[in-house]
């Protein structure tokens, strides 16, 4: 007989930590590897459970009273850009695309450095030297890009330098932003929404449905600007759903809100190795 076997991966829990997107609050995650034959199929399944990616790890919040963080993707068949985002394509038109596998560089790593002490000097990777960052590149056991955008050169420069880079992951349903950078002296070109509205153009090309955007957390300014992207789908109570008005999501500490770990990973759907078994 042939027999069917699921993968089992393990599942974890960190220990509580400072959140990085609401003060007073403590952070946990749920996590598990992301190796072997089978990881861009365990990685496909349960990034549609809110789960993300960081290097050979797969997560998503778990915190002990606060369930705020929401995974984000946006309908890229229902997608119209606003006015605004209209003006920031526009403004951007003489940025290049160019995608490459994951390998990192000295120019991605000087305009990394430069994003951070920037923007985000007191953030968590404000510490990270050019080894960490290129282990956070290429250490990607699945389908994963590159995706570069470069600038004309300005007075007493050479060739076209980075105006802005980003990681991105692909499913088998559409593509996942997982960490952007670029120049912060770039201020009116809008970088962020630009490589976001980028990247809805890429996966409308590729017939991809989705593009995936990490967290939404309400009442985080970090986070706040996803929601002005329409045709929004956040992950809660177990499914994806419409955002609706982004007013009627709380964040709100609650004893209650967040159910035993044992019962989360009970309810984890799990991809199928469609590996035969000689019996």
């Amino acid at each position: 007989m042939r027999h069917t076997l699921p993968i089992a991966p393990q599942f974890y829990v960190t220990a509580p930590q400072p959140c990085p997107y609401l003060d007073g609050r403590m952070e946990r995650k749920l996590f598990t590897a992301l190796q072997g034959e089978h990881a861009q199929k365990l990685n496909d399944t349960l990034s549609k459970q809110g789960f993300r990616r960081s290097q050979n790890v797969l997560y998503r919040p778990s915190c002990a009273e606060c369930s705020a963080c929401l995974s984000a993707r946006i309908r890229v068949a229902d997608f119209e850009p606003r006015r605004t985002q209209r003006r920031v394509l526009k403004r951007a038109e003489d940025l290049r695309r160019n995608a490459t596998s994951p390998w990192a560089t000295e120019d991605q790593f000087s305009l990394f450095r430069r994003y951070l002490d920037t923007r985000h000097a007191d953030g968590g990777m404000a510490d990270m030297d050019i080894f960490e960052f290129a282990a956070m590149i290429e250490e990607t056991p699945i389908k994963s890009r590159v995706i570069e955008y470069t600038r004309p050169a300005g007075p007493g420069e050479r060739g076209r330098p980075l105006a802005a880079v980003c990681l991105t992951d692909v499913f088998d349903d559409g593509l996942s932003m997982v960490y952007s950078f670029y120049d912060p002296a770039l201020t009116d070109l809008s970088l962020g929404t630009y490589v976001i509205l980028d990247h809805i153009a890429i996966a409308r090309e590729a017939g991809l449905p989705y593009v995936y955007l990490g967290y939404w957390v309400p009442g985080s300014r970090k986070m706040g600007y996803k929601a002005g992207f329409n045709a929004l789908e956040i992950y809660k109570a177990g499914r994806w759903q419409d955002i609706g008005d982004p007013a009627d999501h709380k964040a709100e500490l609650h004893p209650l809100s967040v159910d035993p770990i044992a019962e989360q990973v009970a309810r984890i759907s799990l991809p199928d190795t469609r590996v035969p078994r000689e019996g």
